[in-house]
């Protein structure tokens, strides 16, 4: 009889029979009790699930009622769990199961189970409150009856008054016939004649004892009587309860085989048919399937054309999407596929060509974008086309697509160049292209203007090319930037996607947990899941708009084509974006490479404009520029520095470090010049007033202003000197002149040259200083009586000098002061040599003051060594002395102002007096009212009259008393 494999028909039968007699009978609380052992599983075929589109799902285990004539893995004996957990593990061959099911089936820690609970104590308390009045029936009877070990043979015997000391041998524990020493205490055949023979005692002795072992019998038969006759009640209540038990058992087989039978007429009538229905469900479900399947496995068959026809039109990205999709179907839907097993390999053969398409077509872009026409107005040369290439660039991490841009940049910088020079040759009808091959003996074959103009061209074309650059590099960097933007909004979506995924797990269990059919809870769980993936696919959606929007336009029929295949394939499975793109960092990486290759566009422009700089500059010929030609170019070059610089945001060095090396050979080369013209102007100098233009007095009027810069020419005009706004006269040489407009030409270079400042301020120190210089040599030294022919070194020669060095004086602050504004406050160190000049050009005015009194102390020594106080008075000498005074006034008031001319004469009068104290001691005249006394005093107002009386020395206090002694 078939039973379940937990059913037992002895318990079954204990727990009906038990009731009011006292016996314990089980209550058949299945559900409570599973609720404690029984792990959950499905239920068999007699309740079959609800179909969920899987056919096996109907049948995972035997039928009871169906199944119940033929052997079920219910008759098995031993099962897995039983085979697993062999107690002789160890001697059973280590291969038992890998050898059949392969090296993954090994032994693993076993997790304990979820659904078992933790048994303690409490669980079984009802079942000791139910037990416990059939335990005490049953020590009660304990008590009544007593036990196997009580009722020994001993006893029996003892009772019978029969005891016998041959029956001890029987009780032995160790009683066994085989052994030689029992079976001969048992059978002592000592008592029998040893030589076979028989009498009348051996005889006696065996029917002895024959009679001895009957007796040992009987005594046994009348001890098991007596044990039947105590325990006869119980033995007769077994035997009416086995047999009131075989008929109950008698009567349940009888109402299972009816149960059974009727349950298997239900399902005939009642069963059969919808489980018919629903296996016809699962079989259409399956065709449905088969027929995906083979739309599914159609279009993967149309990848490759249509791949083809998405690259006849350059979709590189639309092919590769079709690609990754075509190539993920093929592992997840498709796997298996025997017809498919190349095409994995050919859709990879497909991508590297792809790579390599992408690569020679952004090669093939670059090189047409930095080559095309510079009269093109457009920037960015086919923008979509140059969206999709980074795009699928990116999508494939070729990440080195910069390095190529690079290369082509460079030398579409080279073809910059010689296209301009080739241009600007082919106009020049003076060079000879045949004869002159190079380009860099072309350059130098040019004019100043026309090098200028090619050199302008140049600027103009480079900048037009960086201007290029940027916007084709800022369209690269906002395909990087929104890439990656998209990838990180992504994530976001996707940690929100997991999230809602959890919760519709959890919702799935609570709704279980409430009582809802597992079929109701799976549609509601599946029903919010997938109204999360909706949304999750429309916020992809619109994320990657700006990467589907990067393609160029297709052809009608490729996007047919592709619409047509890409429908076919499946959305859900398709690989996200973010998966195929660079990493975060990496991409972060490009997006400051492209800053980086703006920049190295930047120093590569500079560089080749620098190459025409130095072609030119290479015979020396930019060194012999004038100055404003020089500026021209300084202007230039300043000019595109500060272009490129607002374009790149760099600040390239190159271009402004060969320009500096030209200025300072410009620098010296023009203090060369200026210095030699000098010098030669000074050595042919005959120090004389020079009449000043008024061209030269409106420059100085203009550097009164503030404008420390050359003006435009006036008409022409003279001054008898300049004239300075506070009416100050500076009456000057020629040479002056000059020198004031040397000094000009340099602030004027400093202000069109920032670069050179330091420089030209040390230049323009050396100039002042060698004026300085070779001016005292030449008029204080005496040194124009051999270079020009000077019969002699006058006065007015010398107060000339002094003056011309005063204007010098006058102007060094504001030259100062200008070419402070050109430093920086680090650079303020050299503003030293200024004071240096000043300290030197005053003791030089110093000298030439002292040089004045000299000549006129000398005259005085001369004179007043031969005066005699006597008459006729005034006295010739004191009218020598007049008349030299006023030949030196005559000579020096136009040139010096009244407070320089006061000065001097104030320390020609002190000479005067001291002399004319020295001859009045030695002569013995004193202040004493005497005759010589007062012929003294009259020569001496004669000279005091004399001095006063010239112009501006009305009021000068000569202070004659001192010519006195001072009486002790």
């Amino acid at each position: 009889m078939a039973s379940g494999p937990g059913s037992s028909p002895m318990a079954q039968s204990s727990m009906a029979g038990s009731g009011a007699d006292g016996f314990f009978r089980k209550p058949k609380d299945l559900a409570g009790s599973s609720r404690y052992y029984r792990p959950p599983r499905s239920l068999p075929d007699v309740c079959p699930k609800e179909p969920t589109g899987d056919a096996r799902g109907l049948c995972e285990g035997p039928s009871v009622v169906l199944d119940q004539h033929q052997w079920t893995v219910y008759n098995s004996k031993v099962n897995l769990p039983a085979a697993l957990n062999d107690p002789r593990l160890s001697k059973r061959e280590s291969d038992f199961f890998t050898k059949t099911w392969g090296l993954d089936f090994t032994e693993t820690e076993v997790m304990p189970s979820f659904y078992l609970p933790n048994i303690t104590a409490e669980h079984f308390s009802a079942y000791l409150q139910d037990t416990a009045q059939r335990e005490k029936i049953h020590e009660r009877c304990k008590n009544i009856c007593p036990s196997k070990d009580d009722l020994s043979l001993s006893s029996i015997t003892n009772n019978h008054g029969m005891q016998q000391s041959g029956t001890t041998i029987f009780m032995r524990p160790d009683f066994v016939l085989n052994d030689p020493a029992t079976f001969n205490a048992v059978l002592p055949w000592s008592h029998f004649s040893v030589a076979g023979g028989k009498n009348s005692r051996d005889g006696a002795s065996s029917r002895l004892l024959q009679e001895k072992l009957s007796h040992y019998l009987d005594i046994v038969e009348v001890s098991i009587a007596r044990q039947i006759s105590l325990r006869s009640e119980a033995f007769f209540h077994a035997m009416s309860s086995q047999h009131e038990l075989q008929d109950r058992l008698r009567e349940t087989e009888v109402a299972v085989v009816k149960l059974r039978a009727r349950t298997a007429a239900m399902q005939r009538v009642m069963c059969r048919g919808p489980l018919l229905a629903l296996r016809d469900a699962v079989t259409r479900s399956n065709c449905a399937k088969l027929h995906g399947k083979l739309k599914l496995m159609a279009a993967v068959q149309q990848t490759q054309p249509t791949v083809q026809l998405l690259l006849s039109t350059s979709e590189f990205v639309g092919a590769l999407e079709l690609i990754a999709t075509t190539k993920e179907v093929l592992q997840q839907e498709l796997q298996g596929i025997h017809s498919f097993r190349h095409l994995g390999s050919q859709l990879c053969e497909m991508e590297k060509l792809i790579d390599k398409m992408m690569v020679a077509d952004f090669t093939t872009y670059s090189r047409s974008d930095l080559n095309r026409s510079f009269e093109d107005d457009s920037q960015v040369l086919e923008k979509d086309r140059l969206q999709s290439l980074v795009f699928g660039l990116l999508r494939q991490r070729k990440l080195d697509f910069l390095d190529i841009y690079s290369e082509e940049m460079m030398q579409s910088a080279k073809g910059i160049v010689r296209q301009c020079v080739l241009r600007s040759v082919s106009q020049i009808e003076e060079i000879d292209t045949d004869a002159v091959v190079k380009l860099q003996d072309q350059m130098r074959l040019m004019t100043f203007a026309q090098w200028f103009d090619l050199l302008q061209n140049v600027f103009e074309h480079f900048v037009l090319f960086l201007t290029r650059i940027k916007a084709t590099l800022n369209v690269i960097r906002n395909v990087v930037l929104e890439v990656l933007d998209s990838c990180q909004r992504n994530r976001l979506v996707d940690a929100s996607s997991a999230a809602a995924h959890g919760n519709c797990e959890a919702e799935l269990a609570y709704l279980t947990h409430e009582g809802l059919f597992i079929s109701d809870a799976l549609n509601e769980a599946e029903r919010r899941s997938s109204t999360a993936v909706q949304a999750k696919a429309q916020t992809r959606a619109e994320t990657s708009g700006s990467d589907s929007a990067s393609g160029t336009t297709e052809s009608s029929s490729s996007r047919e084509q592709t619409s047509n295949t890409t429908s076919s394939l499946p959305t859900g499975g398709t690989i996200s974006i973010e998966d195929l793109m660079p990493s975060d960092l990496e991409l972060g990486r490009v997006a400051n490479n492209i800053q980086e290759l703006l920049y190295t566009a930047s120093d590569i422009s500079h560089d080749r404009c620098v190459k025409v700089l130095l072609a030119k500059a290479k015979d020396g010929s930019l060194e012999r520029l004038s100055s404003a030609e020089f500026v021209c170019v300084s202007r230039a070059v300043e000019g595109f520095v500060k272009d490129t610089e607002a374009l790149c945001s760099r600040r390239s060095v190159s271009l402004r470090g060969a320009l500096q090396s030209q200025a300072n050979r410009f620098v010296h080369r023009f203090h060369e010049e200026r210095k030699t013209k000098l010098s030669l102007l000074l050595d042919t100098e005959r120090w004389k007033q020079a009449e000043v233009p008024a061209e030269f007095q409106h420059l100085v009027d203009s550097i009164a202003d503030g404008h420390i810069t050359l003006p435009e020419r006036k008409p022409a005009g003279v001054e008898a000197s300049v004239s300075m706004s506070d009416s100050t006269l500076f009456p000057i040489i020629r040479t002056v002149l000059l020198l004031i407009r040397i000094f000009l030409e340099y602030c004027q270079c400093v202000n069109d040259i920032p670069s050179i400042t330091t420089d030209m301020l040390t230049r323009l120190s050396d100039l002042l200083k060698h004026f300085n210089s070779r001016s005292c040599q030449l008029v204080l030294g005496a040194g124009a009586l051999q270079v020009v022919g000077l019969k002699t070194i006058t006065t007015k020669n010398l107060a000339l000098v002094s003056r011309c060095l005063q204007l010098v004086v006058h102007y060094i602050p504001i030259i100062r002061a200008h070419f402070e504004t050109k430093l920086q406050p680090k650079q303020y160190s050299v503003l030293r040599h200024f004071d240096h000049i000043t300290k030197d050009y005053n003791d030089h005015i110093a000298e030439i003051s002292a040089k004045l009194v000299a000549i006129m102390d000398g005259l005085f020594e001369k004179v007043l060594s031969k005066y005699e106080v006597k008459a006729p008075m005034p006295s010739l000498c004191f009218r020598n002395v007049c008349k030299q005074m006023a030949k030196m006034h005559e000579a020096i008031y136009e040139l010096l102002p009244e407070e320089q001319t006061q000065m001097l004469f104030l320390r020609i009068n002190a000479s005067f007096k001291m002399h004319l104290k020295r001859q009045l001691s030695r002569l013995g005249v004193i202040n004493d009212g005497g005759p010589q006394h007062g012929l003294v005093v009259v020569d001496v107002a004669f000279y005091t009259e004399n001095v006063q009386a010239l112009r501006s020395l009305e009021r000068l206090d000569l202070n004659m008393p001192e010519i006195w002694e001072q009486k002790r």
